[in-house]
């Protein structure tokens, strides 16, 4: 494994950390800014608006920078946002902090997952990409429950100093480990020109939808855990723990199955994320079932994550960097949207549970673009095998497996 996947695995670290910390830390927030619980929660919900709005415009405004510049850049930028959290005297400060922070998310990830494919073989990127966000992983298992912890011993602008400092390291990791880049040919046009190609919106679709059932349901396990299935209030920070493991292993084994035949993976995963988002309405009124049900949901959904990545990199060929990006931007759009709907179901009535079948629909919905997208893909090869003299000459190679 080279050594510059370590320095971007902790930085996805850091970024994880910080994107879902606040949930563990909203009733002190909520007491120090003297505001209530959900609007201490729209911290939450500004950074994933940071997360969309900067995905696409950071990394269109950096389309001329070497990759390696722009990481370093982006890594700034998220230590900022972090420290101006930390520091921040109102809710309005912390709400700046936190946008700030988000913007860099999604363009870190984009430009990052570019790097890592280039950093090993073909046949193994998918891996590499999965490599990148097991620091996602962790920071779900690890990264999030211990900043909570250190915010309720020291106050929660220990977290932010800690997660600062976790950014700190990690920009010194990718100035010491990741190598020098050239600067990008063609510039932000020909990266928009990808989007001319069905298929980049066909990837982005299946992110969105596909990904949006894990989400969707996790969101409101809390509640589904004490008011349906009869846990105690302590259970839940257990099970949310094996959840993180579930997240975990099945990043790594997405990766793997992906670089071993990409389509097959897409098919695999996003139907399996839907049959389990499904097959969690009768899990959760059980307690055993429950703890099984959410942990391989968190497996099967976070399988999804480097095909997808990778999809969108291979279909967008030379001008990968701004599809990368907004496909992250893609991923919480279905971390909006899901819960959204959800709580639309709940708020209706329909109780806690129906975060599963609502997230099942919208799982179908990904399934369904991963079929237009393989139907279009097979009609393509077969108009070019028609139209190809036996004679041709070789195909160039694929631009995306030089060197960044």
């Amino acid at each position: 494994m080279p050594l510059a996947l370590l320095a971007l695995a902790i930085s996805a670290f850091g970024i994880g950390t910080t994107e879902f910390v606040p949930n563990g830390l909203l009733p002190d927030l909520a007491r120090d800014f003297h505001t209530s619980i959900p609007t201490a929660a729209l911290l939450v919900s500004g950074y994933a608006f940071g997360v969309v709005v900067g995905a696409p415009l950071l990394t269109a405004l950096g389309a001329r920078l070497p990759r390696k510049g722009m990481l370093l850049t982006l890594m700034g930028l998220f230590i900022a946002g972090n420290l101006l959290s930390a520091l921040a005297p109102t809710y309005g400060v912390l709400m700046a902090g936190r946008i700030l922070a988000a913007f860099s998310h999604g363009a870190y990830f984009g430009v990052g997952a570019v790097v890592a494919a280039d950093l090993v073989k073909p046949e193994k990127r998918a891996g590499a990409i999965a490599l990148m966000f097991s620091g996602l992983t962790i920071a779900n298992v690890l990264g999030v429950p211990a900043g909570a912890w250190l915010g309720q011993q020291f106050g929660w602008r220990a977290t932010f100093w800690a997660i600062s400092l976790i950014g700190v390291i990690a920009l010194a990791g990718v100035a010491a480990l990741v190598p020098k880049t050239a600067r990008p040919e063609g510039g932000l046009r020909q990266e928009l020109g990808a989007f001319r190609n069905p298929q980049v919106w066909l990837a982005l679709g299946m992110a969105v939808l596909g990904w949006a059932p894990v989400f969707t349901v996790y969101t409101y396990i809390s509640a589904t855990m004490t008011d349906v299935a009869g846990f105690g209030e302590g259970a839940v920070p257990i099970v949310m723990i094996l959840f993180g493991v579930g997240v975990f292993a099945g990043n790594l084994v997405g990766g793997r199955f992906a670089d071993r035949a990409l389509v097959p993976a897409l098919y695999a995963t996003i139907g399996a994320t839907a049959a389990m988002t499904f097959l969690f309405l009768p899990a959760a009124h059980n307690k055993v079932t429950l703890v099984i049900g959410i942990t391989v949901l968190g497996a099967a959904g976070f399988s999804t994550v480097a095909p997808l990545q990778l999809r969108v990199l291979n279909v967008a060929k030379g001008a990968p960097t701004l599809a990368s990006a907004a496909n992250i931007a893609a991923f919480n759009l279905g971390n909006t949207i899901g819960p959204f709907l959800a709580g639309l179901t709940i708020d209706a009535g329909f109780g806690y549970t129906s975060s599963s079948w609502v997230g099942g629909l919208l799982g179908i919905g990904g399934f369904l673009f991963v079929v237009a997208s393989g139907l279009l893909e097979r009609r393509t090869d077969s108009r070019n095998t028609t139209s190809t003299p036996i004679a041709a000459d070789p195909a160039p190679a694929d631009p995306q497996t030089q060197p960044a």
